[in-house]
């Protein structure tokens, strides 16, 4: 009975001493699924890498949801049936075809093509455009993290370009420290000049004292210096928010929010012509590296301005462009618009006196101007200057004065 005992403790210590080497193998056994695909359940996956659950088979795919928040893991098990990939995860897939082994150069590659992709995305939403075509705008699609197609859109006039004071934003964020407000005005200027349908007009270069989004002040830059519009607007809601992303090396990744109102005036009328606001895409602010905070508020600040640039770009060119006969000498009739302005030699442009304003007298408010009386055509010789021209009339009997107004002649 003895001997008995001591064998049975003998097995039992040999059983047990041979389980997690058992197991081990086990677990590092390869897993086939029920369509042949044999795959590596050991260490960390990867991009591509598919496992079997209750007979349910996963796949390691992006996750959506980090981009939109620095809390979210970048990958994520998913259902296989329940998985679409989209660009990205498309991309992924061709690195990882081969399997879960996928080169460091193959990744790499991976890594600068995406880069490349979202550089070209952001040079396609914002690149400068020609006054003379028909113009679309690239705007952020949420759905899919990507750029949605251009929205069409066709200029009024599109061969002379609109002057338009842009006034300095106001700053209503808790960073005026870092004067927001300047960065932002001076991004919007330039959208709008880079658009190759706008000229910004600087009022330094004018003699209009005091608020210049006065009705007095407006009649002053409409008649005087050709200014179409005043655009006023502020900055607001500028926040960040910043994390450590867990990888080879940890590093902060930042994202911002901003948002931006603007106030558009027609100075014909001296009326609020438009409002628009925008608020940035949250995840598409986002910025890596050393001052990762800056660089997002930087970025937030560029897709709000995108986003409200179409429906500004077509509020201004909706306004009728005009100039005016600055003197007249010996026959020359020099006007205040010219190469700058879309006028080239040969053009025909139309005198008219200044019309009459007209007001609704229902609310009191003005509705524009008529044209006057027709005193007759000049011809553009010559573009001189900055921005001018003189021009001459087939007709020696024209009279004509320094209040006039032009138009370009309907071909």
């Amino acid at each position: 009975m003895r001997k008995l005992l001591i064998l049975l403790f003998l097995f039992t210590f040999a059983s047990c001493s041979w389980m997690p080497f058992i197991g081990k193998k086990q677990a590092e056994a390869p897993v086939k699924t029920d369509k042949g695909e044999v795959v590596d359940t050991s260490g960390q996956p990867k991009p591509g890498d598919i496992k079997v659950v209750d007979g349910v088979e996963y796949i390691y795919a992006k996750n959506r949801k980090y981009q939109l928040t620095p809390y979210e893991p970048e990958y994520e098990w998913v259902r296989k049936d329940q998985y679409s990939p989209a660009l990205v995860d498309s991309l992924a897939d061709k690195v990882a075809a081969g399997g879960s082994s996928a080169s460091a150069k193959d990744r790499a590659d991976l890594e600068a093509r995406m880069a490349k992709l979202e550089a070209d995305q952001k040079a396609g939403s914002a690149s400068p455009q020609g006054a003379y075509p028909a113009q679309t705008a690239a705007v952020p699609n949420m759905a899919y993290l990507g750029v949605a197609p251009g929205t069409h859109f066709s200029y009024p006039s599109p061969k002379m370009k609109r002057r338009v004071v842009v006034l300095p934003l106001e700053d209503h964020t808790n960073y005026k420290d870092e004067h927001l407000e300047e960065l932002t005005t001076k991004h919007l200027v330039s959208r709008l000049e880079n658009s190759g349908a706008i000229i910004p007009i600087d009022l330094q270069t004018t003699a209009i004292k005091g608020d210049p989004s006065t009705p007095a002040a407006m009649k002053t830059l409409n008649e005087l210096y050709g200014v179409q519009a005043v655009i006023k607007g502020n900055i607001s809601d500028v926040y960040t928010s910043t994390s450590k992303v867990e990888g080879k090396e940890d590093r902060d990744v930042s994202f911002a929010l901003s948002k931006i109102s603007l106030d558009i005036y027609n100075t014909e009328t001296g009326k609020l012509l438009r409002q628009l606001n925008a608020r940035n895409p949250f995840f598409l602010s986002r910025e890596g590296g050393d001052m990762a905070p800056e660089k997002a508020k930087v970025r937030a600040i560029d897709l709000a301005i995108e986003l409200v640039a179409e429906d500004l770009l077509k509020t201004l060119l909706s306004l009728d462009w005009h100039a005016r006969v600055a003197s007249v000498d010996t026959g020359r009739v020099y006007i205040n618009a010219g190469r700058l302005s879309g006028l080239e030699k040969g053009d025909v442009l139309e005198v008219y006196s200044p019309g009459v304003e007209v007001i609704d007298k229902s609310t009191n408010l003005p509705l524009g101007r008529t044209k006057g009386s027709y005193k007759g055509d000049v011809q553009v010789v010559e573009v001189f200057g900055v921005d001018a021209c003189w021009a001459t009339s087939g007709n020696p009997a024209a009279s004509f004065s320094p209040t006039d107004l032009v138009y370009l002649k309907k071909k």
